[in-house]
């Protein structure tokens, strides 16, 4: 338990000895006392006179004495400022908390059993390569069940492949069409890169022939429906559908060549998934699902044999769960995933991780599921997500405008290079590290570029924006490591046993020890805030945060040339475990950190 949780837990002691009144740490505000006040922690009481029936210079006092007389270790003195109590924290307790931690490679987890969570991502089609918006889903999934094992949940990662429906069946009837036998290997491209090119095919031939049909006197909406093209793909499904062998193996065979290709990707950026699931597996239960909703007349048929849910109740409409030819639509899978997932793991919450275009479907899903009764239906999560634009605009798989997620990875590779030989910090490295140290500070600055912005919110992704040293970003952190690592070389230190002692430290701390020491302090509060709000941003911002600092007091405060060995043990101290800190910190966000740079 951090400082800040423990202040709110002895808040919420005070307000109901004092004025006899129960109350949640949710209902108290503990902020970091801001810079042009004196004191560490602030208390805002304001909210809590409606418990005193006091004033709030009067009811911060009475708190604030509570709080010196319970634990006169800690609190030094008070001051009130208005509806404001702020608490100076005594020395020793920064001391205290220092020599306590800056070896322990746990600190900032939370280690005690949780809740079991699934968390869904990436959720790749087999008709297209991966791109930047998979890149900010698997980034943002990857990192939030990490952030929830470190807050002691027991995290199920799960990805769910879309590698059935008719989008399927467009890129291999134009392969089927027009490739002639042409192979990944006969073309030197890699197997989903190879799938994704006839996917945008099947597009240009279906938008020509939409042309042609209306040239011929046709509507827009007849021409789009009646394309020779799109009537042989919705064939394929049928086909699909009924397990026609020929159709089987050209459908294995393609999907065959996009999870190599996936699979590769995924091993580069350090995706990983406990189960995988594929929308083939799970629609024919979906399919029962309905039918079984159906007979229970949770859901009806209309006269030409569709099966819809009304949701007109609950301030939604009609939705369509099974076509009239019998075929499956996305919905129908996902019931089938839902059940499938609460039978493999029973966990109680289900994250899904999923763009915000999705957020009425997801609402369709959970209401169906709850309808059901699915058991997990009311655990149910849409962490929903903006998404990702270029300075050139939105990207679209059919007109072939996307940004694959593998050019992207090497282009980042590629201006970490530029960045890093211009800056000069390729000394004293082999070519192989220096290859291996492109890649980590090019993933860095695209992953952290991407989860610095909340989730909810569409964002614009700038490559060289991402990649300044000297910026907001995931290679200003990665140096800022590396420089500690530096210290500690040029100390001769390679584990916490070769710090120096520090003893009782009879010098008062400087201010920018102290800043330091309190923002480290934070880790574990900044790991559950990220946990709660299922936001990798806390934790992005706050790494920054401790960068930016360190590298102040770096400036400020010379290691080497200290006043004494006792403050030189002090700082070498702060910085083992503000490394500790970045270290442990980016890996929850996915990025390594360097040794040099």
């Amino acid at each position: 338990m951090s400082l800040q949780t423990e202040i709110k837990h002895l808040v919420v002691q005070a307000v109901e000895e004092l004025y006899d009144r129960t109350i949640g740490e949710e209902d108290v505000t503990v902020n970091q006392t801001k810079p042009e006040f004196q004191g560490d922690y602030t208390v805002v009481v304001f909210q809590l006179t409606r418990y005193s029936k006091l004033s709030p210079e009067d009811t911060a006092r009475q708190i604030g004495e509570y709080l010196l007389e319970n634990d006169e270790d800690t609190f030094e003195r008070f001051e009130v400022i208005k509806g404001f109590l702020n608490l100076f924290i005594r020395e020793t307790y920064w001391l205290e908390f220092l020599q306590e931690y800056y070896d322990d490679s746990t600190f900032g987890r939370h280690m005690a059993g949780r809740e079991k969570v699934i968390v869904e991502y990436s959720s790749p089609n087999t008709n297209k390569p991966l791109h930047l918006g998979h890149l900010r889903n698997n980034f943002l999934g990857w990192s939030v069940a990490e952030i929830l094992k470190a807050s002691g949940y027991r995290v199920i990662k799960t990805c769910v492949v879309n590698d059935r429906g008719i989008h399927i069946c467009k890129s291999m009837i134009a392969w089927m069409k027009y490739a002639q036998g042409a192979t990944p290997e006969t073309e030197g491209i890699k197997g989903d890169h190879f799938v994704g090119k006839w996917y945008v095919k099947f597009n240009e031939v279906y938008s020509q022939q939409v042309k042609e049909l209306m040239a011929a006197g046709k509507t827009q909406e007849e021409a789009e429906e009646q394309a020779p093209i799109l009537q042989e793909a919705r064939e394929l499904l049928k086909r699909w559908e009924a397990r026609d062998p020929e159709v089987w193996k050209v459908w294995e065979m393609m999907n065959s060549w996009v999870y190599a290709g996936f699979e590769e990707t995924y091993r580069r950026i350090g995706s990983d998934f406990d189960k995988i699931y594929y929308e083939s597996e799970t629609y024919l239960l979906g399919k029962k699902l309905v039918e079984e909703g159906l007979r229970k007349k949770i859901f009806f048929k209309k006269p030409d044999g569709s099966i819809w849910v009304d949701l007109t109740a609950e301030g939604l409409d009609e939705k369509l769960l099974l076509r009239s030819d019998g075929t499956s639509v996305y919905i129908t899978q996902d019931l089938g995933l839902a059940q499938l997932k609460y039978d493999d793991f029973g966990a109680e919450r289900s994250i899904y991780v999923i763009g915000d275009e999705q957020n009425y479907h997801m609402q369709v899903l959970k209401l169906v599921c709850q309808k059901l009764g699915i058991p997990q239906a009311d655990g149910i999560y849409h962490l929903s997500y903006g998404m990702v634009d270029l300075p050139s605009g939105k990207m679209k798989s059919r007109e072939g405008t996307v940004v694959d997620a593998d050019d992207l990875l090497d282009e980042m590779k590629a201006t970490a290079e530029k960045y890093t030989r211009e800056l000069g910090k390729v000394e004293g490295f082999q070519e192989q590290e220096l290859d291996a140290l492109f890649e980590m500070i090019g993933q860095a600055a695209l992953k952290y570029y991407l989860l610095r912005v909340s989730p909810q919110k569409r964002m614009v992704f700038h490559p060289g924006e991402s990649i300044d040293f000297q910026g907001h970003t995931g290679p200003f952190i990665q140096y800022t490591y590396a420089r500690i690592r530096s210290v500690f070389r040029k100390a001769r230190i390679r584990t916490a046993a070769d710090l120096p002692f520090l003893d009782d430290c009879e010098e008062a701390l400087l201010t920018e020890e102290k800043t330091l020491i309190r923002l480290l302090e934070q880790y574990p509060d900044q790991i559950q805030q990220a946990a709660d709000e299922l936001d990798p941003s806390v934790l992005a911002h706050y790494l920054f945060e401790v960068a930016r600092m360190y590298n102040s007091f770096y400036a400020e405060l010379p290691i080497a040339k200290a006043d004494s060995e006792e403050k030189k043990s002090l700082r070498l101290m702060i910085s083992w475990l503000t490394a500790h800190v970045i270290q442990s910190g980016m890996q929850l966000l996915g990025m390594q950190v360097p040794e040099k740079m």
